[in-house]
């Protein structure tokens, strides 16, 4: 079902904005998330009422984005244990598994979702015996905390980052790392609004971001709603601006940090490190700390997920290769940890190389 207002209680919110890329029903029976494939033309809302549905949404990139899909699954494990609610405890641990399993797969570099899924999962472990009542609200309140801390850890790493951002900068990023990725505020676009909130008058210019559009879709959209100054520019044109002294700092999420300070994130973005290296602008990384895994050690151990042909060939309706022609996909693209300035999470502001020694 798809709705052109928000099916949420805007009161209700844990986004903290006029929109929200996911939230839960009241009742923890349904998850509510904003179609990204439809903006900027139109503003959609999706509801979806199984963990199946869930994870075809996050796969389908109905919604995207590290620490959002992490939330958007953590919720369709609440909305399982919902439907779940009159089974015995064995057979409700074995279907809440096996719906963690389908989340947790349904797209594989993103360490958010994982890290959610696995959280959860630990809950249902331990309070399966309880009441099915009982059970799906402890996990629709876990859910929801995984939400509002995320929303939390965006706005204590923005701050961090802002205070990096001078007075007059004009800032380069990539990709959609906004309200839109996250519960709410965002991580790169966190510190874009972070630095606007502190009064600095920044201008940004946002990587359309080829193959799927994500900057010139979602964050021009989002800026412009925030009346934050912002140019869209082809992935193409950043070395000429770069070359030209017309950017002061590139700001990027993540979708996985590693152990060694090796960033995984939106393809595009390795390019992006290298030019700003050549050019000696700082080059910032902002994400919430459960997108760090420090259980992996070097960037090349990082699943790059291949994504399909279409999306490379076609920009909506329109064909843009030759029929027969194949096209390479590479979702992400992973930029060593020499080539990030700084890493900000909700712990504050990092060195790459000492990442593993934060607590």
């Amino acid at each position: 079902m798809t709705a052109e207002r928000p099916p949420w209680d805007p009161a209700q919110a844990l986004s903290g904005a006029r929109y929200s890329a996911v939230e839960l029903s009241a009742e923890g029976d349904r998850v509510f998330v904003l179609d990204q494939r439809e903006l900027p033309a139109r503003e959609m809302y999706v509801t979806l009422e199984s963990a199946t549905e869930v994870a075809a949404a996050i796969k389908a990139m109905v919604v995207r984005g590290a620490p959002a899909i992490g939330i958007t699954a953590a919720y369709g494990l609440a909305v399982a244990a919902h439907t779940l609610s009159s089974e015995s405890p064995t057979s409700y641990l074995a279907a809440m598994r096996a719906a963690g399993n389908l989340l947790a797969t349904a797209r594989p570099t993103a360490v958010n979702l994982a890290w959610a899924v696995s959280r959860m999962l630990k809950l249902v472990e331990r309070h399966a015996t309880l009441s099915g009542k009982e059970r799906a609200a402890e996990v629709a309140e876990l859910a929801r905390t995984i939400h509002r801390e995320d929303v939390a850890a965006c706005r204590a790493m923005g701050k961090a980052g802002a205070d990096r951002i001078p007075d007059g900068a004009t800032i380069l990023t990539h990709c959609n790392a906004g309200a839109l990725a996250t519960g709410g505020y965002g991580t790169a676009l966190g510190v874009i609004r972070a630095a606007a909130e502190q009064g600095k008058k920044i201008r940004v210019l946002a990587d359309e971001t080829r193959p799927y559009l994500q900057g010139a879709r979602l964050t021009a959209w989002e800026l412009h709603e925030d009346n934050i100054h912002v140019e869209v520019i082809t992935d193409g044109m950043a070395a000429f601006f770069l070359r030209r002294g017309e950017v002061n700092a590139i700001v990027v999420g993540a979708d996985r940090i590693v152990r060694s300070g090796d960033v995984a994130n939106k393809i595009g973005t390795y390019g992006l490190a290298c030019l700003a290296k050549h050019h000696g602008v700082p080059f910032y990384v902002a994400a919430p700390w459960s997108t760090v895994d420090l259980a992996t050690p070097y960037g090349d151990a990082i699943p790059i997920e291949e994504r399909s042909r279409d999306e490379v060939a076609r920009i909506g309706g329109a064909l843009l290769l030759p029929e027969g022609v194949p096209a390479r996909h590479p979702a992400f693209d992973v930029t060593p940890a020499s080539l990030v300035t700084a890493i900000f999470t909700e712990r504050g502001e990092h060195d790459p190389a000492y990442l593993a020694s934060v607590t």
